[in-house]
């Protein structure tokens, strides 16, 4: 079970899970409420979401946190990264991602404006145990936003040793690539190869 409303998150949960034959199912169709997010780490919250999930559903539960850390701005918006994007009317990463911009050059911050994404996952086991994985992706911003493929802040984030954004990025290749991809890559050795 895949303990996410994200629905951009669940897809490439679905197609990075794919090779492995794994059947999701999604908070949503398991009727899990959302939890409240109320770590000051990633993987506090990971694993708060996955083990409410593995509690109610009776299998293996898995949950991400992540988020954008920007270098010149000490980390922000770190776990907080959603957050950002609420607004009266919902999340709108269009809003997030204009604020981030402008704090930046409120600053002077030097080009290349680094940052990176992390992720860290728990799988939350119906016994109790709990497994956590990390990934990261690297990388700089840039402005004005560019694509329209990725969720969140990835109209303006362009991994290391690529020109594209993740927003312009195909999900095949980001797959490759992402902090998430990472994260699974690092699950997938430990739990489902072999």
């Amino acid at each position: 079970m895949i303990s996410s409303r994200n629905r951009g998150k669940i897809r490439e949960f679905a197609q990075l899970l794919e090779p492995h034959a794994i059947t999701i199912l999604t908070a949503e169709q398991c009727g899990l409420q959302p939890v409240e997010e109320t770590g000051r780490t990633f993987a506090e919250n990971a694993g708060l979401k996955a083990r409410a999930a593995a509690g109610i559903a009776g299998m293996p539960a898995i949950s991400d946190d992540s988020g954008l850390e920007v270098e010149a701005l000490d980390g922000q918006p770190g776990i907080d990264t959603a957050n950002w994007a609420e607004t009266p009317q919902g999340r709108n990463y269009v809003v997030a991602m204009t604020r981030v911009w402008k704090l930046l050059e409120e600053l002077g911050a030097p080009h290349p404006r680094r940052a990176r994404f992390h992720s860290t996952i728990c799988v939350a086991w119906p016994d109790g145990h709990e497994d956590y994985f990390t990934g990261n992706a690297n990388g700089h911003l840039v402005w004005p936003m560019r694509g329209e493929t990725g969720f969140g802040f990835d109209p303006m984030f362009v991994p290391e040793g690529h020109t594209s954004t993740f927003g312009e990025m195909p999900h095949s290749l980001k797959n490759r690539i992402s902090h998430r991809a990472r994260a699974l890559a690092a699950l997938s050795r430990a739990c489902l190869d072999g």
